[in-house]
């Protein structure tokens, strides 16, 4: 879809351009910016083509994610950790599940060094969201699949898409050590080629979600496993469930 068809823009106005192709938003020393569905979802594919910025760019976030607020939030994210000149960008997904106002955030992230520089050229990074399981891809290539192993470490609330670039130096970068350097500025990011299928908040119940293969059945294939496996092999390099100094009764599906 093109972009005004589906998104509208939800702070820092001055700092985005739209065209026919897409929207292009940035962040200076006076604001980000970001944008945001017209409609809220309770599953589906949510995909965009971004291109990133090359050079320095610690301390800066750019995002693409699925929200349900306000209160104790859902949240499913895919954001890009800005970094310093000989580091690559890092990847990170990410899923709160009711985890914002109630003093307990409780990150569940899994992080990647891409097998591409995202500075070359646009690729595309989508998430599905249906009642059984989310999907991180990358050029349609499976990198994360998050079960629902039960109702409580799952997202079941309507949620809308967004996409957002914001200064987050006090830990995007090596946890904060390298902050955004606005002799840089402006960082920017440009997003196109959106799309989204799925079922809205107000569709019937009848709507069958998204899934991540052709079968009826819904599920991954052995292909997609398969992909899967080489990517968290080759490059992943952080899982929560793996992080020793985690509070594991914090996030029960790590033992299921």
């Amino acid at each position: 879809m093109a972009f005004y068809r589906g998104y509208r823009t939800l702070w820092g106005q001055s700092h985005q351009r739209v065209d026919r192709n897409g929207v292009t938003i940035w962040l200076d020393r006076t604001s980000g910016s970001g944008f945001k569905s017209v409609k809220p979802y309770r599953s589906g594919y949510f995909g965009t083509s971004i291109k990133l910025q090359s050079g320095y760019t610690a301390g800066v976030n750019t995002a693409f994610y699925v929200e349900a607020h306000p209160g104790n939030h859902d949240e499913v994210d895919i954001e890009f950790l800005g970094k310093t000149f000989d580091e690559p960008y890092t990847l990170q997904t990410n899923v709160y599940i009711r985890g914002s106002g109630d003093g307990r955030i409780i990150g569940r992230e899994m992080k990647f060094h891409l097998w591409f520089d995202p500075t070359k050229n646009f690729h595309h990074y989508a998430i599905i969201w249906n009642p059984r399981e989310l999907i991180f891809l990358v050029d349609d290539v499976p990198i994360r699949r998050y079960a629902r192993k039960s109702a409580a470490t799952f997202p079941l609330r309507p949620m809308w898409v967004y996409g957002s670039i914001w200064d987050a130096s006090a830990w995007a970068t090596d946890d904060g050590k390298y902050k955004a350097d606005y002799r840089y500025q402006p960082f920017v990011a440009t997003y196109k080629n959106f799309k989204a299928m799925g079922c809205t908040a107000y569709a019937p119940r009848w709507c069958r979600a998204a899934t991540a293969s052709p079968y009826r059945s819904g599920g991954m294939t052995r292909q997609q496993y398969s992909a899967m496996r080489w990517v968290q092999r080759n490059h992943m390099v952080y899982n929560y469930c793996w992080d020793s100094s985690r509070d594991r009764s914090l996030t029960p599906e790590c033992r299921m």
